[in-house]
């Protein structure tokens, strides 16, 4: 079947956001402090910041249509009226107000998966003596807070305890990420419905822990279970698919989809060894895993030879595995990075992909595409997680993202699912989710180049919408009020919709414009003695050290601090394992009274 080439229609949304509020469950409760702790709860609001800057900017390009053109008598108020009745601003299901036409969908899912009994964990995490892994997870997440009070390690010896942490509720965000992933390859893979709107082709999900590095039973890290892996075996046993695109950007090389690619392509090219040995043929699943990432970085940072070859393998067609591994390249210009890394070694990654397609015989009908969207490559990532300078441009992550939708287009009638990877500081999150959420909207499109929008995710918008991330403390001055004003109105808008994405986390207000924000939850506290706050940096080592996994938090706590200053940092998260209560003295209040005024 020749490859079909279908645009997504302009008459409804092309993309949906998929949020996960269960994904916010996963926290670290070992200390009270988190500070050290790079994959956090707050990573979740950075990226929506970008989600709702993409969405923002995407509006000022909506066409606004009119019956007739405006006569010169027209009043403004009517004109101001009429512009409103054009918006209709309708609520989706994430209650999220969007323009009609709007190209983006926001659903906020409540769904969830399993573990233990759902098909396709167990394709990926299952094991032949009766899906051990599984039940472990649910072991060391129910366990969690009473071997911490015991003074014990909620993760197992042998595993890296400095990357991996649980709680109570880390099962209620791992199985809402699998369960939202499932849902939007459903969403998908809906078949168009004459007389009704047309289902999106591309979605990003927005979940926590991310999923790329861990293996069939091998946590590591940061990563639990494999969302992507699971969402194509869902999409594989669900809907048919048999064949799949991976394509992960994440600084990071995907350990753990590569390993698990591998097996499934290992078991398919066994079943047509024995087709062609006169056994009944039985339909597979084949994979194609593309990754571009830092060969000096984790897994590979401390140079194990099986860690380093198996993130530089590239292997088509022998064996049955389809795998290429591209490593970033460090450039002294943007010319160079364009012009040399991208066009070469980067650009690899899809024209592979594409021989994958062609020599598996795979048609739009049964091909389905993943990206393992990371963001910790960004050129606004900390130094102390991109220690090797590693670096690319923001709109590396909307260029590749439109070259990818073009991919689709052709070989897989558009559907493309994107699923959050890696990303730590809010600068790397909220740029790189808002140009990746633009190019899967604009994907595809011969017209659009990527300096065509590079000022919106400049450094200096970058910078302010940073401030989103950070929750304001203490009354509003004449300063902030002065400075509503020079905003501009996009930012403002963003400020808006993100008080509709992550209403918990903002103050509500109407500013100098008038512009929608949600209220304020100010609350007095009590000043506490030098010697009652946070312990001085020797204090908190002696505290670390005191505890059994002291020394994996203490190597972590340097290595996160420029992290931990770029996440929000204003309320902590994670639940204490609480002290017992010590009684509160009331402060002493002393009137100084003068003399007594004469009569």
């Amino acid at each position: 079947m020749d490859p079909v080439t279908n645009p997504p229609s302009s008459s409804s949304p092309s993309t949906t956001i998929f949020l996960q509020d269960a994904c916010l469950q996963h926290k670290y409760i070992r200390t009270k402090d988190s500070s050290h702790i790079f994959e956090r709860p707050e990573r979740l609001r950075a990226v929506k910041i970008g989600l709702c800057a993409a969405m923002a900017r995407l509006e000022e390009s909506l066409p606004v249509a009119t019956s007739e053109p405006p006569r010169a008598e027209d009043s403004e108020a009517d004109s101001l009226v009429a512009a409103i009745e054009n918006l209709r601003l309708e609520q989706d299901s994430a209650e999220l107000a969007l323009p009609k036409g709007h190209p983006v969908q926001v659903v906020r899912s409540s769904a969830k998966v399993d573990i233990l009994n759902h098909p396709a964990v167990k394709y990926v995490h299952g094991d032949v003596d009766g899906d051990v892994y599984p039940e472990k997870l649910v072991e060391w997440a129910r366990h969690s807070a009473e071997k911490i009070s015991n003074g014990q390690s909620e993760i197992p010896t042998g595993l890296p305890q400095g990357d991996l942490y649980m709680c109570p509720t880390s099962l209620d965000a791992i199985q809402g990420a699998l369960g939202t992933v499932c849902e939007a390859v459903d969403t998908i893979m809906k078949s168009p419905v004459p007389g009704s709107p047309e289902p999106p082709r591309s979605a990003f999900i927005a979940v926590r822990p991310p999923g790329h590095h861990c293996g069939e039973d091998t946590p590591c890290g940061f990563c639990f279970v494999n969302n992507v892996a699971v969402g194509a075996a869902h999409a594989h046993l669900k809907h048919g698919i048999r064949r799949i695109v991976i394509l992960d950007i994440d600084l990071h090389h995907g350990n753990g989809t590569q390993s698990i690619v591998w097996q499934i392509n290992e078991e398919a090219y066994q079943t047509r060894l024995a087709a062609e040995a006169g056994a009944p043929p039985k339909p597979g699943l084949h994979v194609y895993y593309g990754s571009v990432h830092d060969i000096l970085s984790f897994p590979c940072e401390d140079g194990k030879p099986d860690k380093v070859q198996a993130a530089s393998v590239s292997i088509h067609g022998p064996h049955g595995q389809y795998i290429e591994n591209v490593h970033f390249e460090p450039f002294e210009s943007e010319e160079q990075f364009w012009d040399a890394h991208y066009r070469g070694a980067y650009s690899k990654l899809l024209s592979k992909a594409e021989d994958f397609v062609k020599s598996t015989g795979g048609t739009s009908d049964d091909t389905l595409v993943f990206i393992s969207a990371g963001f910790d490559a960004s050129e606004h990532e900390t130094p102390s997680m991109s220690r090797h300078n590693r670096k690319v441009p923001t709109s590396f992550f909307y260029r590749f993202t439109q070259d990818v939708c073009a991919f689709a287009n052709k070989w897989a009638q558009g559907r493309i699912v994107s699923v959050l990877e890696g990303g730590y500081s809010d600068k790397a999150l909220l740029s790189g989710a808002m140009a990746h959420l633009t190019g899967l909207v604009e994907g595809g499109r011969a017209d659009t180049d990527h300096r065509s929008r590079e000022n919106w995710w400049s450094p200096e918008n970058v910078q302010m919408l940073e401030k989103l991330a950070k929750k304001r403390r203490g009354p509003r001055s004449s300063l902030d009020a002065a400075a509503d004003t020079k905003r501009p109105l996009w930012f403002d808008r963003t400020s808006a919709l993100l008080t509709q994405l992550d209403p918990h986390s903002s103050e509500q207000s109407l500013n100098s414009r008038g512009t929608f924000v949600p209220p304020s939850s100010m609350t007095l506290r009590a000043r506490k003695p030098a010697s009652q706050g946070t312990p001085t940096s020797p204090d908190r080592k002696k505290a670390y050290q005191s505890h059994p996994v002291g020394d994996a938090v203490v190597a972590a706590a340097a290595d996160a601090a420029d992290a931990s200053s770029s996440l929000s940092s204003s309320e902590s998260t994670a639940p204490e394992i609480a002290p017992a209560a010590v009684a509160k003295k009331l402060p002493r209040v002393i009137l100084k009274v003068g003399p007594r005024p004469e009569t």
